[in-house]
């Protein structure tokens, strides 16, 4: 384990510590090596509804226990969190419309991030749900440098998100993208790829100097733009506008312009389990038809993030 983060691009990935339900202010910390670990769940195990509209698509394995079980990393708010010894977030509740067109309910086991797909290859998980960015090393089970480390899984692309400013209430400084900030001062968690970005701005932004003050949270850069000493701070946009509606009750920060590298969030399941992850992409067709996945989104204020169907390995 090391002192800085990364993006979910790699493979680990920032998280926000979550105590209760607006704690969106805690520290990044990097996600802890290992396997999966057994935590709470978001349901329990339950009955099948065989007259679900797609019940039939599923697995008989996962029809007679009713259950698709997930792994998941919920430390990530607002994507996926533990809020009073539950699991809520994002995530959970798009499992929850999910179960409601499959006839079985999606059990959340909270573990460690890099063990998740790992979990599905020894088949402790049916899917891992986690906010987890699908890209091509992923489905061909490579690490960084293009060694192979696994047999690889296939995605259900269900979510999509890039990085966001994150500015004062108001916008003051009228911040909408990267090139705004030349000639002003940001804050940003130390050690992170934000940071890395920051200071490629700064080398674009040349003479009209941009001043990088990087702090040990993001909860510390977060005050520093609040109290004005900073005009942003950058962090992916599910966090952004999570701490955009919930800080100050929604009276201190506001998400500053559009999103930036913005790549798929995708359900990961065993590329032997093609029949689950087709039912999967079924249904996310059949809840973003019917309305359902839109109110999670609007619920959780990320509705910028919305995919308009249901893909598999889109990601890049």
């Amino acid at each position: 384990m090391t002192a800085s983060t990364t993006r979910r691009t790699t493979a680990a990935r920032p998280r926000i510590a979550a105590v209760g339900a607006i704690a969106v202010a805690g520290a990044l910390i990097l996600t802890a090596c290992g396997d999966q670990t057994d935590g709470g769940s978001s349901t329990p195990s339950g009955k099948s509804d065989n007259s679900a509209p797609l019940f039939s698509k599923l697995p008989k394995k996962i029809q007679d226990a009713g259950v698709v079980k997930v792994g998941s990393d919920t430390a990530y708010a607002p994507m996926e969190f533990v809020d009073g010894g539950k699991i809520v977030g994002v995530d959970p509740d798009i499992a929850e419309a999910l179960g409601k067109q499959l006839g079985v309910k999606f059990q959340f086991t909270s573990g460690t991030f890099d063990g998740l797909i790992t979990s599905l290859e020894t088949g402790r998980q049916d899917i891992a749900m986690s906010s987890i960015t699908d890209n091509k090393k992923r489905q061909e089970g490579l690490d960084d440098k293009g060694a192979k480390i696994g047999k690889g899984v296939d995605f259900v692309d269900y979510f999509s998100s890039g990085v966001s400013l994150l500015v004062k209430k108001g916008n003051p400084d009228n911040i909408k993208s990267l090139d705004d900030l030349c000639g002003k001062t940001v804050a940003v968690q130390r050690g992170t790829t934000y940071e890395d970005t920051f200071k490629a701005q700064a080398e674009k932004c040349g003479d009209k100097k941009l001043t990088i003050e990087a702090f040990d949270t993001d909860a510390e850069a977060q005050t520093r733009v609040k109290a004005g000493g900073a005009v942003a701070d950058l962090n992916d946009f599910p966090v952004t506008a999570y701490t955009a509606k919930t800080s100050g009750g929604g009276n201190d920060f506001e998400v500053g312009g559009q999103q930036a590298d913005v790549g798929l969030f995708g359900i990961a399941v065993s590329k032997e389990n093609t029949q689950l992850r087709d039912a999967l992409k079924e249904a996310l067709d059949a809840i973003i038809k019917d309305g359902s996945y839109a109110k999670v989104l609007e619920k959780w204020n990320v509705k910028d993030s919305a995919v308009q169907s249901a893909t598999v390995n889109a990601g890049k």
